[in-house]
């Protein structure tokens, strides 16, 4: 029987460079008071020779290393998460798995669920655990995903108008080894609520392109929120939204549609005044929003980077629970919970996140122009292709540090090395 579940270890990788949004907006010429209200600093800017599969396995091999090859081989759940797939059929996982070296006994599959299939794929790995069908295994799950800006055309029900979207869009990777020994996450098991329903939000209706309604998708996030909290609340004795969790971790696309949900639960759950949400939001919410604002959305990797900047930035001497909001466009979306203590804490921040994305390379609007260029070689489906460094300076910063790259595309198969 298994007595306790969730996350054994985790790790993000952020990529190798990075735009200041504040310069987008002034070159887009947005107006500033809207862009502020995203809270947004920075976004990670794939790189031609990044895609989601070296965001993912650059972002799990931290953890595969630290294992003991006894401990590798248990692991018999492979799941990527995404909706920046390479393939209508071929999984992802096939790569991290091949290039991780993991043992061939394993479960390989792909979830795509829009910005829940971080959740959609956590959640299947800890239920797998939790029926204790192999005792002792382990599942590793991959959330990975690059936001591309290539608009489809407007119509009745959809908007062309996705220049705030822009700032906001990043690239990364969450690993979470999820197992019976969750040093940093503690699921409570049981505790959930689900919502969803049929939404035309935000969509990939072609390979390359994205359409959808803005409006319409903070008004379901915000919707959701509160439906999925409620239907928590009604499986769950004595809860509270005010007092029962310690700290509050959202799915961040940016941290002004948090805010806004944020703000949105406590006026119509606690009856909260002004003063009071903003309070709340600034000591509950905030430590999540830290490193989210540095990346931009990856769509279903951010509810566990805000998950990792909770758990980095907040006070865990004694062990504190967290509420969990998970959210996907089209959509779907789930509240959960669980504990987190010191030692959690002191895994995350071994992990160095800040120092990581310090040490990305700050691209100019000029260098960002010309990778939004350059990659329209790298539509869905391309058969070949030599990728260029492009910019440098760029790929000098991870010469030699064993960084996965990508270094061709041949005949649709995509091949790889370290840099």
């Amino acid at each position: 029987m298994v007595n306790s579940v969730g996350i054994e270890d985790i790790n993000f990788y952020g990529g190798t460079a990075y735009l200041d949004v504040k310069e987008l907006a002034d070159y887009r010429k947005l107006d500033i008071n809207r862009f502020e209200n995203l809270l947004m600093l920075e976004k990670t800017v794939a790189m031609p020779y990044e895609d989601p599969i070296s965001f993912g396995v650059n972002a799990a091999k931290p953890i595969i290393d630290a294992l003991s090859q006894e401990e590798r081989d248990r692991i018999e759940l492979l799941i990527t998460c995404t909706e920046s797939g390479i393939d209508f059929g071929k999984s992802m996982s096939t790569y991290i798995h091949d290039i991780l070296g993991l043992n061939r006994n394993c479960r390989l599959f792909e979830v795509k669920n829009a910005c829940f299939s971080g959740t959609a794929g956590f959640k299947t790995a800890v239920d797998y655990i939790l029926a204790n069908v192999s005792p002792g295994g382990k599942a590793l799950v991959v959330a990975t995903d690059m936001v591309k800006f290539a608009s489809e055309e407007a119509g009745e029900a959809l908007s062309e108008d996705w220049s705030f979207a822009e700032p906001s869009g990043g690239a990364g990777a969450i690993a979470m080894l999820i197992s019976d020994k969750p040093y940093v996450f503690s699921v409570d098991a049981g505790a959930h609520g689900s919502y969803g329903y049929e939404i035309m939000d935000t969509c990939r209706p072609t390979a390359d392109g994205e359409a959808g309604d803005a409006d319409a998708s903070l008004l379901s996030y915000i919707d959701c929120a509160v439906a999925a909290f409620k239907e928590y609340q009604k499986r769950v004795e004595d809860v509270d939204y005010r007092t029962t969790f310690d700290y509050l971790c959202f799915h961040t696309p940016f941290g002004g549609m948090v805010k806004g949900a944020h703000r949105s639960n406590m006026r119509k759950i606690c009856r909260a005044t002004p003063k009071e949400i903003e309070e709340d939001f600034s000591r509950r919410v905030m430590p999540g929003i830290k490193y989210c604002q540095r990346v931009g959305n990856f769509c279903g990797g951010m509810v566990y980077l805000n998950l990792m900047s909770t758990i980095a930035h907040g006070d865990y001497a004694t062990a504190k629970r967290l509420g969990v909001f998970s959210y996907g466009s089209g959509c779907c979306s789930e509240f959960y919970s669980g504990v987190v203590t010191e030692k959690g804490q002191k895994i995350v921040r071994d992990k160095n996140i800040g120092k990581q994305l310090d040490e990305r390379y700050r691209l100019s609007i000029a260098d960002y122009e010309r990778i939004l260029s350059y990659n329209l070689n790298l539509h869905f489906g391309v058969r070949n292709l030599k990728i260029d460094d492009l910019i440098p300076e760029v790929y000098d910063r991870i010469r030699g540090k064993g960084i996965l790259v990508l270094k061709e595309i041949k005949e649709f198969h995509r091949e790889y090395m370290w840099s």
